[in-house]
């Protein structure tokens, strides 16, 4: 062992937060991307080793793997990036974590599952925000109706987001809506359902989404039913509608570029990171008409995905990992986002 990792993407905007954060915490990981002069800067800031390579470099992945006993991935879009890192991890015998919420890339992980159990490693993708705080609402809803059939869950970031999340949900414009019905994720359209929602500090009108707790929540807690929602602005949400029926021009390459190109940089400041939160709601049902709720709130959206990525980095160089495909409530219970500072669960009776 090691007892280091690897950060591809550390000069990301969330790669960077990870980075800082990892340099508090006193870890030592090695940072890599493909710009070698933004990766060697970053790394001469906080005294860190820096190797710059494309994931198409088989030779360099494996040297950099070797290095090290796992990954946290940080390079979006990640339904393009994931799948040469996976490669390289489950041929090199390293952990793998990334930072999607890409339902593709979940279930592309779960398809390799059986490789990574064979390679005694560990995939797990998702170790931010959503899918921690909401795959642990998921299964702390199902510890509590365990006949559960339907599973609703909804999430309210409050604050900016960043050019990477931006970027990847303009690639995906067009593309429509997700659920799973009957255990089969299902395409619907965009803005398919809409519900109004008590997160408890806010009311609000929640828009469903084809978001990662559509493929995670069914592998943490079998519910075969699953409907994620999350709040936008009224034009956000008429855009959405649109998008019904313009989707296909959005999608071209044309259209592509230039919603790419006027996308701002960067992401929220410290300070706007500090003012803002994270709102969770949960709902199971079960066909004899037994239902349960639950509320979560927690820090803002960046902030907990780089606390939640570095404790389960830490779990995983402290060898607590179970190989095979793993969401992180399955792995490491419903009570993992509770350890970061500022989060609480509330059960509404």
């Amino acid at each position: 062992m090691t007892n280091t990792f690897l950060i591809y993407g550390a000069n990301g905007y969330t790669g960077e937060l990870i980075t800082r954060m990892s340099a508090e915490r006193g870890l030592k990981p090695i940072l890599a991307g493909r710009s070698e002069g933004k990766v060697a800067e970053l790394a001469a800031k906080y005294g860190f080793e820096h190797r710059a390579f494309s994931l198409d470099d088989d030779a360099a992945l494996d040297a950099a793997l070797g290095e090290v006993d796992m990954v946290l991935h940080c390079a979006g879009p990640f339904s393009i990036t994931s799948l040469p890192m996976v490669k390289a991890c489950i041929r090199n015998n390293k952990h793998y974590t990334d930072i999607t919420g890409e339902i593709s890339v979940f279930e592309a992980c779960a398809a390799f599952g059986k490789k990574a159990e064979e390679a005694g490693i560990m995939l797990m993708p998702g170790v931010g925000f959503d899918v921690v705080p909401s795959d642990c609402l998921a299964r702390h809803l199902k510890d509590r109706l365990p006949t559960a059939t339907h599973l609703s869950l909804a999430f309210y970031g409050m604050g900016r987001i960043s050019h990477g999340t931006q970027a990847t949900m303009t690639m995906n414009v067009g593309r429509g809506g997700a659920i799973r019905k009957d255990g089969k994720i299902t395409p619907v359209p965009a803005a398919w359902k809409t519900r109004e929602i008590d997160f408890g500090a806010a009311k609000k009108t929640g828009v469903t989404i084809p978001w990662g707790d559509v493929a995670t929540a069914f592998y943490s807690t079998g519910i075969p039913n699953i409907e994620v929602f999350t709040v936008v602005p009224p034009d956000g949400l008429r855009l959405m509608k649109i998008s019904r029926y313009l989707g296909w021009l959005l999608a071209t390459k044309f259209a592509q570029k230039y919603l790419q190109a006027n996308i701002p940089p960067g992401g929220p400041s410290d300070d706007e990171r500090a003012r803002g939160k994270t709102l969770m709601w949960g709902e199971a049902r079960d066909p004899q008409g037994n239902r349960v709720e639950s509320r979560q709130q927690g820090p803002e959206g960046y902030t907990l995905t780089a606390i939640a990525a570095l404790n389960i980095a830490e779990k995983i160089l402290a060898g607590s990992f179970t190989p095979g495909y793993q969401t992180p409530a399955k792995a490491y219970g419903a009570d993992l986002v509770l350890e970061i500072d500022g989060t609480a669960r509330q059960d509404v009776e």
